[in-house]
């Protein structure tokens, strides 16, 4: 592989977490490291996560909190699956799914993408189908979509 890390969203549904496993064996296998990111999308909000809020600055503060939160879990579980050398990283994006994953696979130069087909319910348009296509169609790097 031409760079040193995968990338792989996540939404944190089911479908994500299977392709996460995906992305842990094709790092493992290649002996890069992993990138895991969470997009905050603005447009939808509080009622995706179960956080009942005030103001806009105070969702996207509880929004981050809980993102990074689970974040944390999945990085946890992912160091333990795989090789000790290799990292895992991670980061929660603000913004749209599709322009926030592109750019951060070119920003960290990412060599290749690992993304779930479909993504959670009421969040279906961060890793629905056409999005997985989008991504395919509009990434400098090889982008691996898991059922």
């Amino acid at each position: 592989m031409r760079t040193r890390q995968i990338l792989c969203p996540t939404d944190f549904s089911e479908t994500a977490s299977h392709a996460l496993g995906y992305a842990i064996e094709m790092a493992t296998l290649y002996g890069v490291d992993l990138r895991i990111v969470h997009v905050v999308s603005e447009p939808y909000g509080a009622h995706n996560y179960g956080i009942v809020v005030e103001s806009n600055e105070e969702l996207e503060q509880h929004l981050h909190a809980y993102a990074n939160g689970k974040l944390g879990e999945i990085v946890r579980d992912a160091q333990i699956r795989m090789p000790p050398h290799l990292k895992v990283r991670s980061e929660v994006r603000t913004g749209g799914v599709l322009g926030q994953i592109l750019l951060d696979a070119e920003e960290n130069d990412v060599g290749m993408i690992v993304v779930a087909s479909h993504g959670h319910t009421g969040l279906a348009h961060l890793l629905n189908p056409s999005v997985a296509e989008e991504l395919a169609n509009k990434a400098k790097c090889p982008v691996m979509v898991v059922k």
